[in-house]
């Protein structure tokens, strides 16, 4: 638990400062946005401060080095009880070696902003500068709780149904949280939030959109209207619920695409194969996957907008139905066959893209398409296309600018910390997980919710949400950067106040010299 000193009140209360709001907060309580309370005078931050830590062996034994060694351990998956009892790496007694009472493991942790407190008001330095060495190299890690007023969430949700038109306003509780954004190939986009809507609305909105994002930062469900649209259900990591059918696969393409994909297995069991799509349906014969292959006319007509051969814009409108179409029965999007080209037995096989609708059909002597039992050779390769989508998801990214505070609590010229991010000196990481960051000026930075920590995000009742932020480089560098230097802590000081999380993926770990490779000459 990390403390602050504050002066207290005659009668007892405390002033939080670490928001705008400036809570006077009574002891044993909390202030507004439940991440402070007052400690007998003292105001102290109520989760707890969170380093990152290496597994190599993520089946390593735990090593009780604290305390009695007899008390027994109790952990989750994700999360250790705290640091005085903790799991080591893979160079503790599961890896055949002893302990050698390093406590912190030396460059086996990394410090995140998680429970770290905030820089608020802005002369102050970052709660925590930690140094320590990886790989021999000298580096600084800064890290604060940032309080982000010009945040948002990009939310992809991975379905074909169509939930609203782009530029519909997305609404949470009746109020306007965000909009649909352009579809991308076989998911629908949206974005979530920004200042306009946390500050630039009524209260009510600001609240709900504040609260909304919270949610789905910290990867719980969120219920999302959209105008003109559908309800959703969104939560990272999960398949997305539309209108309450939950959703099951990813499209393996578009129409044209699965033609493509397909065409060798469908060619020597049917004459004619549709594949059912929102944005391009495909039709075999024409297509030129299936010219190469020698498919003879077959005399169809397809209702829309022809583009090129074997490729349909615009054959239904959009909605929940086959392919993202609003349709429900297939033969909705043929016209008449040409009688010149069409024969009676002719076999057609129509098909959604993700092969969870199909439907197969045999022309009749006045050249009707009747329906037919499925031949096993097709249902294999309908069994193929829903092989090959991957499972339907929702992804949410967290999006903010740093700026203000956030900077001023690196160094005392911050557009210093700017350029040493452009020129890729300063890496910098969301709860330790991988931050991308926005070409153009200032420090505009996107990060995947679910590489991060459980109740990685908080929030201020201004409101805004609060984030993790760390900014690491190498120490020569921070020191040229015009850094708090004298505010530059060892690990080793700050162990007793923070837990640990695992990290096993090595390709996430935040120290990685690639990082910091770039950009020195």
């Amino acid at each position: 638990m990390v403390r602050f000193a504050v002066e207290q009140e005659d009668n007892g209360k405390i002033r939080c400062d670490a928001c705008p709001v400036l809570c006077y907060i009574k002891d044993g309580r909390t202030g507004a946005c439940d991440r402070y309370a007052n400690d007998q005078g003292e105001l102290v931050r109520v989760d707890a401060f969170t380093l990152l830590q290496r597994t190599d062996n993520p089946s390593a034994m735990a090593v009780p080095f604290l305390i009695n060694i007899d008390e027994p351990v109790e952990e989750t998956p994700e999360r250790t009880n705290s640091l005085d009892q903790t799991k080591t790496d893979a160079t503790g007694p599961a890896a055949g070696k002893s302990w050698d009472g390093d406590i912190i493991g030396g460059d086996r942790h990394f410090v995140t902003a998680i429970g770290a407190g905030t820089t608020y008001p802005d002369y102050k330095p970052a709660p925590f500068i930690v140094s320590q060495r990886y790989d021999d190299v000298d580096m600084v890690t800064v890290v604060t709780e940032g309080i982000f007023s010009y945040c948002g969430a990009k939310v992809k949700i991975d379905t074909d149904r169509h939930v609203g038109p782009e530029q519909a306003t997305v609404r949470v509780e009746g109020e306007a949280v965000g909009h649909v954004m352009t579809g991308e190939y076989g998911s629908q986009m949206l974005s979530l939030g920004g200042v306009n809507h946390l500050t630039g609305g009524s209260r009510k909105e600001g609240r709900i959109t504040c609260d909304a994002l919270l949610k789905l930062c910290n990867c719980e469900a969120v219920e999302l209207t959209i105008d003109g649209g559908t309800t959703l259900t969104v939560q990272a990591g999960k398949a997305p619920i539309v209108n309450g059918v939950r959703e099951q696969l990813m499209r393996v393409g578009c129409g044209s695409a699965t033609i493509g994909m397909f065409a060798r297995q469908w060619e020597p069991h049917v004459d004619e194969v549709v594949v059912v799509d929102d944005h391009i349906t495909g039709v075999l014969s024409e297509h030129q996957a299936g010219k190469l292959l020698g498919m003879q006319p077959t005399g169809i007509r397809i209702k829309g907008r022809r583009s090129t051969p074997g490729r349909y814009f615009q054959v239904a409108e959009p909605g929940a139905g086959w392919g993202g179409t609003d349709i429900q029965d297939p033969l909705s999007i043929l016209d008449e066959f040409k009688p010149a080209q069409a024969r009676p037995g002719l076999r057609m096989l129509m098909v959604s893209t993700t092969g969870e609708q199909w439907a197969y059909f045999e022309l009749d002597e006045t050249l009707q398409p009747i329906p037919a039992p499925l031949p096993e050779a097709l249902k294999a390769s309908v069994a193929k296309i829903a092989e090959n989508c991957e499972p339907s998801l929702c992804s949410v990214l967290f999006m903010g600018g740093a700026g203000g505070s956030l900077r001023a609590g690196v160094t005392e010229n911050p557009v210093r910390l700017t350029r040493s991010v452009r020129q890729c000196l300063t890496h910098v990481s969301c709860g330790g997980a991988p931050a991308y960051v926005w070409p153009g000026g200032g420090i505009t930075i996107m990060a995947d919710v679910t590489q991060m920590p459980g109740n990685a995000f908080g929030y201020v009742p201004t409101p805004a949400l609060v984030a993790p932020i760390e900014f690491t480089l190498r120490r020569e560098d921070y020191q040229r950067l015009g850094g708090h230097m004298e505010h530059v802590q060892e690990l080793q000081t700050i162990v007793t106040s923070a837990e640990r999380y695992e990290l096993t993926d090595q390709e996430r770990w935040p120290l990685t010299v690639s990082h910091f490779a770039w950009g020195r000459s």
